[in-house]
């Protein structure tokens, strides 16, 4: 079990695809304009990873070597048309809205690099424990991106429920005439939040750090 919680510790917070590694800012930046985008987007992610991680730990024997990077990229680009017919026939506009970013999570650099990383190397469980980890951490952040983006562009929270709810409608949080700040919904935006997420988590790793020295000078110096 411990190996299981520090997959999830690094997947979450020390490895985090995107805060960690930075990894994926073609998606991060242009899709997390609301929270609905960016969780979907983060969801479709986290099957394609889990399920890979799944499929290239089981048949990690029987792969030879040399072409494992191209049957490594079959096996995903397998998964992401899966992905993108399932959305299609079902959430149809949510499919539009995301468009051509279903089909490119095939060229997403965390996905293949876990795969090669990790599930090449470990057990059928622990890989797709640590591709289903890692993909949540890539939600999370996506998740909290397209919060803020949203709230400060549109003043809604939930903004395009209905593509997923039938009936459903956002939560207007700040007041209808609000005019919308246009920096919070175009890329810069994205940066920005991004930059002080980032931030925040060297910061809080400084502390963290930190408080840690100060126990191990504290723990050598004699009474």
């Amino acid at each position: 079990m411990s190996a299981y919680r520090d997959i999830a510790y690094n997947s979450l917070w020390k490895q985090n695809p995107i805060l960690g590694q930075v990894l994926g800012l073609c998606p991060t930046l242009a899709i997390t304009t609301s929270l609905i985008n960016s969780f979907s987007l983060g969801l479709a992610t986290t099957f394609v990873m889990a399920m890979s991680n799944f499929a290239v730990s089981s048949l990690r024997s029987f792969i030879p070597f040399e072409i494992r990077i191209p049957v490594f990229i079959l096996i995903i680009a397998a998964l992401v048309t899966v992905v993108d017919l399932a959305m299609n026939a079902w959430l149809h506009d949510l499919y539009l809205v995301l468009g051509i970013f279903i089909p490119l999570i095939v060229t997403n650099c965390i996905v293949l690099a876990r795969v090669e990383a990790f599930a090449a190397k470990n057990s059928v469980a622990m890989s797709t424990w640590d591709g289903f980890m890692m993909g949540m951490g890539l939600t999370a952040v996506l998740s909290v991106l397209g919060i803020v983006r949203e709230f400060l562009g549109q003043g809604t929270v939930l903004g395009g429920i209905d593509m997923v709810v039938s009936g459903a409608k956002a939560l207007q949080v700040l007041p209808a005439d609000y005019p919308g700040f246009l920096i919070g919904i175009l890329p810069p935006g994205a940066f920005f939040v991004l930059g002080l997420m980032i931030a925040a988590r060297n910061w809080i790793d400084a502390r963290a750090n930190a408080r840690a020295r100060e126990r191990l000078i504290q723990a050598q110096v004699p009474a």
